[in-house]
């Protein structure tokens, strides 16, 4: 327990606190003697008050030093100690928060000598881990998305983690394509991917159902921007509800995701280089004429935040839902809910090929080291035999939803079995990031997200638009 030199701990007595005993006067023989005694014994009081104070403050402290050496773990993915705070049961764990706490007390359970300190930041973190790095107050090891990485590499804020990795026998070639590329700048290796995570098709296969769209028990899919539209009226027409669910009020990044696929799909880069967006192009007019389209007729819901998104899908509001693979296990849970409106009826598939690519933009979660040369080799050896331990539950991290870091698990049957898996296994092939070189990736999403969106609801001109979203984005770029 730290304290502050100079301050008295607030559960000390009151003597500790500056206020002293009083003590009797007087010199010589008679009353005054006996004061002398009196102050005698007043002092062995004292003496004994301080002793039992000092106790009380060791007490207070945690008594003896705590000899374990301390690993800092800074994570987002939220916080669950009321139902996982004391859980070292990985298997029985469910939700990322959930898994991710039982890993690491599992971690701290069969490694006695390491003392654990877990930083649970607001998502997604990065603002703090600045004013840390600022105050040289590094963590050990801190999560971050791949596309955030190059942001912090950049400017020497993080170690390369490629020999350290190899020394407890984790190699690149071990990851799959996709979490390779997140963690890989100029050949070297700067984390350890978690996952990769992407945008689905969830599907409430019950309402496919009820719009003639089922075949085979498995969803009819649309293979152009002409079937899509097709579909969507033929679903809309015999359910009376809306194709998509999508989450658009105060929500931006959605809005990026869908465009930065579908321009994909069509083999135009989105950036000729690491200073200059190229939005300004036939294949991103079509990608945002599309959803412009659905929205004019009505093919969407409108208007929803993501939590009323996700609460509308839930209670059957429309047939598809536009959300990522975080979602996955919680769709998959309510479909096994007698009375939910996804009640033996969900499926979920990936973006499905509109355009001449089959890619689907993605970015992952991973382990970094962040600079610190005043780590103790201790805490450095530490941090090295957590992500060790981690990376054997990748399985089970990947039971969020999330697509597994290595291609072991997903060629395992063990993984193919879980729900829906066998329908994912090829994100690993199709799950595509910007490229690393493309900086400050956070506030780009959110400028093309917000243009996007302009375009989308008809506040702004397609071609304005993207004009707007390629001169401010490349503002930001110009002023790395």
């Amino acid at each position: 327990m730290r304290q502050t030199v100079g301050h008295p701990h607030p559960s000390a007595p009151p003597l500790m606190r500056g206020r002293s005993l009083p003590l009797p006067r007087g010199r010589g023989k008679g009353p005054a003697s006996r004061r002398r005694v009196g102050r005698v014994r007043i002092t062995a009081l004292i003496r004994i008050y301080l002793t039992l104070t000092l106790a009380i403050l060791l007490a207070a402290c945690g008594g003896a030093k705590d000899d374990r050496t301390e690993l800092v773990i800074q994570r987002f993915f939220g916080a669950c100690e009321a139902e996982y705070g004391a859980s070292t049961n990985i298997a029985a764990a469910e939700g990322e928060c959930g898994i991710m706490t039982a890993i690491i007390n599992k971690f701290e359970a069969e490694n006695p000598d390491i003392h654990v300190v877990e930083n649970v930041v607001f998502w997604p973190g990065y603002d703090q881990l600045t004013a840390q790095l600022a105050a040289n107050d590094a963590p050990d090891l801190v999560t971050m998305h791949g596309s955030v990485i190059a942001d912090y590499q950049a400017r020497g804020l993080l170690d390369p983690l490629g020999g350290d990795l190899a020394s407890i026998g984790i190699a690149p070639d071990q990851f799959t394509d996709a979490a390779r590329r997140a963690v890989t700048i100029d050949g070297k290796v700067w984390g350890l991917p978690l996952d990769s995570w992407t945008m689905l098709w969830h599907v409430n296969m019950n309402l496919f159902r009820e719009a003639g769209l089922v075949k085979d028990g498995k969803p009819v899919l649309p293979h152009s921007p002409q079937e899509l539209l097709a579909q969507a009226e033929q679903f809309k027409r015999r359910t009376g509800k809306p194709y998509f669910v999508q989450a658009t009020a105060n929500e931006y990044a959605s809005f990026t995701r869908n465009f930065y696929t579908f321009v994909m799909q069509q083999g135009v880069p989105l950036f000729t280089d690491a200073r200059h967006a190229n939005f300004q192009t036939p294949a991103a007019h079509r990608a945002l004429a599309l959803f412009k389209t659905i929205r004019e007729r009505g093919l969407t819901t409108q208007n929803q935040d993501y939590s009323a998104a996700v609460s509308g899908f839930l209670n059957g509001d429309g047939g598809v839902f536009l959300v990522g693979t975080w979602m996955v296990q919680d769709f998959d849970a309510a479909s096994h809910k007698p009375g939910s409106a996804l009640h033996n009826g969900y499926a979920v598939v990936p973006y499905p090929q509109l355009f001449a690519r089959d890619v689907t933009f993605a970015d992952g979660h991973n382990w970094v080291m962040p600079h610190n040369p005043g780590r103790p080799p201790a805490e450095h050896e530490a941090a090295l035999r957590f992500l060790k331990f981690f990376a054997a539950y990748d399985k089970d991290w990947a039971r969020t939803g999330h697509m597994p870091a290595f291609a072991t698990v997903i060629d395992s049957p063990e993984w193919r079995a879980l729900p829906h898996r066998a329908a994912l296994a090829e994100i690993a092939r199709t799950a595509t990031p910007l490229p690393k070189q493309i900086r400050r990736q956070f506030p780009i999403e959110t400028v093309v997200g917000q243009e996007a969106a302009a375009a989308i609801a008809g506040n702004k001109p397609i071609d304005r638009a993207l004009a707007d979203m390629e001169r401010r984005v490349n503002e930001i770029l110009q002023h790395i």
